[in-house]
């Protein structure tokens, strides 16, 4: 074999490894973008915050964008924090609708639950222990597929209509419950709204967006820490 031959020889195999050498360097960089680009979508993902509840969540009356979660999301969105909301609320949902729907919700993942449950209960006179049994069920399923996120627990009172035992025993299942499971409590959502007919709508339970403004304030008041509001 010639000196020039061996020379090519030579040289083909050493670009070759020297091609193997580069794309090995290439898939490897490729690989710590990869990663260091999961990274950041990770770091950048939204968590979420869903409202799971009745026509008040779901604004019943007015513009979808009018009701208290989309106030939630405008606060969240002025203050820059990494949170989208889900109104998950259906007009008419009694707890035991919601405990039947709640699996179907949970399809997603949800670092934050909102409960706004029990309003039409009360209104049709349901057993309060049943009301009862039916909130914790939704608790101990949103517990048991998604064990990291946290409750909150939207507290309710009906006027005496059904008498006084009824009115009382309805308005303390919410702190009960909240307690017993250790989750946070929003006293009562329409604090400051129910019973001004200047802050609710002609049928006197639904507010405006005017009441609904007060009401985003009564839950923020509970959530806001949860999200580190900056101040």
């Amino acid at each position: 074999m010639t000196t020039l031959s061996k020379s090519c020889i030579f040289l083909f195999f050493a670009l070759l490894i020297s091609c193997g050498d580069s794309a090995q360097k290439e898939e490897k960089n490729e690989a710590q973008e990869a990663v260091t680009s999961e990274n950041i979508e990770e770091e950048n993902k939204e968590k979420v915050i869903l409202f799971f509840g009745n026509s008040l969540t779901a604004g019943m009356g007015l513009d979808t964008e009018e009701a208290f979660p989309a106030v939630i999301q405008e606060k969240i969105d002025s203050l820059d924090l990494p949170y989208q909301v889900v109104n998950a609320g259906l007009s008419g949902e009694t707890t035991a609708a919601g405990r039947n729907r709640v699996d179907w919700v949970l399809n997603q993942q949800v670092d934050i639950f909102v409960l706004e449950l029990g309003a039409n209960d009360g209104l049709r006179g349901i057993p309060i222990e049943e009301t009862r049994r039916n909130l914790q069920a939704i608790i101990d399923t949103v517990r048991e597929e998604n064990p990291e996120a946290k409750i909150v627990l939207a507290g309710m009172q009906i006027p005496p209509n059904l008498g006084e035992e009824y009115t009382r025993g309805f308005r303390n299942i919410f702190p009960e419950l909240a307690e017993k499971n250790n989750v946070e409590l929003i006293p009562f959502l329409l604090e400051g709204v129910a019973g001004n007919p200047s802050l609710n709508q002609q049928d006197g339970i639904h507010p405006t967006a005017e009441g609904y403004e007060i009401v985003a304030e009564n839950v923020w008041e509970v959530l806001g820490p949860m999200l580190g509001e900056r101040e």
